[in-house]
């Protein structure tokens, strides 16, 4: 959540007023993250996040704001946003713009299986409450964009990514998850998007990326970063822990179990083409946060060579 488009304190003072939340006491850029801008903003009444939108215009984000709102009132732990004059949306130096409640807590360096075990467990309640939204949004980085966005990397990669690479395209065209379990997904559930207070969860932020895919993908993306060792590999004890605790919230059907080595891919891969994409085509930004692309390129070649099976 790069600051790619900075805001001034007699600025922010203007845009906040008619949400009425009091007097600006101070706020600061969130350094973190790739897609919007991000400020913490404190208030004499509270702690909020202001987002500014880079790529999503205003037509856009009614999926997203008011499924935060959905999911706060069907208990899911995630930011509401917050209205002035009707709306969510301000337009502040170009840009539509949100505020939203600010949830205590911190993201987790180095989960331990019970913290794995309360995110499948939330993940889980998650999609079912999902299940009733009834706005939809395709994923626009789903099967379509890793093959589009695939082709276009290859001629900048070393031979040996390349190689990889487009394996790993020519596998994925030949698979099909259209028939799994459907609904709203996070699709971004990574450790720095959920927080923890006195070890317990009690947050999930950034849904920007939501959308309606596979509820397995979910799974795969969110596990690929909160199950993996320093390795690369799946770490057996969290691993069960998430998946035993999503499992009994929403049992897996065996279609997904049959699916789970190659959505395990499919979601490692995503990950990896975006973050070459950033690597080699970067949007300026007054601070910014660079993710390394080799992290997913490692995973990915990992569950090529050691296939994960879906037990729960």
């Amino acid at each position: 959540m790069s600051v790619f488009t900075p805001v001034s304190q007699a600025e922010l003072v203007a845009w906040l007023e008619p949400f009425r939340v009091g007097a600006l006491r101070d706020f600061a850029g969130i350094a973190t993250g790739i897609e919007n801008t991000n400020f913490y903003v404190v208030s004499s009444s509270g702690r909020y996040v202001l987002t500014l939108f880079e790529t999503l215009d205003a037509a856009q984000l009614p999926y997203y704001l008011d499924l935060l709102d959905f999911l706060a009132a069907h208990g899911i732990p995630c930011p509401r946003p917050l209205v002035a004059d009707g709306c969510y949306l301000r337009q502040l130096n170009g840009k539509p713009a949100s505020l939203a409640t600010c949830l205590p807590g911190a993201s987790l360096e180095e989960p331990a299986p019970h913290h794995c075990a309360q995110v499948g467990t939330t993940m889980a309640r998650m999609h079912l409450a999902g299940a009733a939204y009834p706005a939809r949004h395709d994923n626009p980085r789903g099967a379509a964009w890793r093959a589009a966005t695939g082709a276009g990397l290859l001629a900048h990669l070393p031979a040996a990514e390349a190689r990889l690479l487009e394996a790993e395209l020519a596998w994925q065209a030949a698979q099909s998850y259209e028939s799994l379990p459907q609904g709203v997904i996070h699709a971004d559930l990574f450790r720095d998007n959920t927080l923890f207070e006195n070890d317990r969860l009690s947050g999930i932020v950034d849904f920007y990326s939501a959308c309606n895919d596979a509820w397995l993908f979910d799974v795969a993306v969110a596990v690929n970063d909160w199950c993996v060792t320093p390795e690369w590999r799946l770490d057996p004890p969290r691993l069960a822990a998430f998946l035993d605790a999503y499992a009994a919230e929403r049992p897996f059907t065996d279609g997904e179990r049959e699916a789970w080595p190659g959505v395990l891919r499919a979601a490692a891969l995503r990950f990896w083409l975006s973050r070459l994409h950033d690597f080699y085509f970067p949007r300026p930004g007054e601070m910014t946060y660079a993710k390394d692309p080799g992290h997913f390129r490692r995973i990915l070649a990992e569950h090529v060579a050691h296939p994960s099976q879906l037990t729960t």
